[in-house]
């Protein structure tokens, strides 16, 4: 679905992203692993055309409206929801934004599906953000960027401001959402053992280069590069 071909964003003298080549194949869940300031959101940012690559070229196959069809839950539930906007009004939003709704009857029908579908009650729509837990607070992001009716999610740490607990509850759901609507995920993560719950492919970043890539199993079992094994040695099991 997504072919990222010699891609390349630097920042002054820092190249965030090096020469990256890289597919996304449709309908799969490619995990993208690195520290810290190793590229990875950059990347993300690349993919869904926020910013522009200085150089090579990002072909999205079978995606017409980019913005409509790609989406992106971010890490941090509690900021990236409006505090002053109840929970129906921001899954709403999106709706109203790209017109797909018909009138407010539909927009209502929708964000109660929309609800329903993360596993909340159709009452959340009253809420305020401040009443929700962290991991509910999580699954309305995750209902907002299903709105459009994506085929690409962008899912950049989504588990990793939450309690222990509750990160294995929003890796299911994800799962299970998946496979529902039949979606192509790229799973951004530090945590290799996340990934390797998630995804079918791993690619590691260092650096702004992809220092290896492959199914996930060979990569989880037979690391190549040091940094890798690093990773996987840093990481308790779900």
């Amino acid at each position: 679905m997504i072919k990222i071909n010699h891609v390349t964003k630097n920042y002054g003298s820092l190249k965030a992203v090096n020469d990256v080549t890289l597919e996304i194949v449709r309908e799969g869940s490619l995990g993208l692993v690195g520290e810290s300031g190793s590229g990875k959101s950059t990347l993300a940012r690349l993919i869904l055309k926020l910013i522009e690559p200085d150089a090579g070229t990002i072909e999205h196959a079978g995606i017409s409206d980019l913005r409509r069809e790609c989406q992106i839950v971010f890490q941090d539930p509690q900021t990236s929801l409006n505090p002053r906007i109840r929970i129906g009004e921001a899954i709403a939003e999106p709706l109203i934004i790209h017109k797909i709704a018909a009138n407010r009857m539909a927009v209502d029908s929708r964000v109660k599906e929309l609800l329903e579908m993360v596993k909340l009650p159709s009452d959340y729509a009253r809420r305020w953000p401040h009443e929700l837990s962290g991991g509910e607070r999580q699954r309305v992001g995750i209902a907002r960027a299903l709105a459009t009716g994506p085929k690409f999610l962008v899912l950049d740490e989504p588990v990793s401001a939450l309690d222990v607990s509750i990160q294995i509850d929003i890796l299911r759901l994800l799962q299970e959402i998946k496979r529902q609507l039949d979606l192509t995920y790229l799973f951004i993560a530090h945590d290799l053992n996340v990934v390797g719950y998630m995804c079918d492919r791993i690619a590691v970043m260092q650096q702004g280069k992809i220092i290896e890539a492959g199914p996930t199993e060979k990569i989880l079992k037979q690391p190549q590069t040091d940094y890798a094994k690093r990773l996987i040695d840093s990481t308790l099991p779900i």
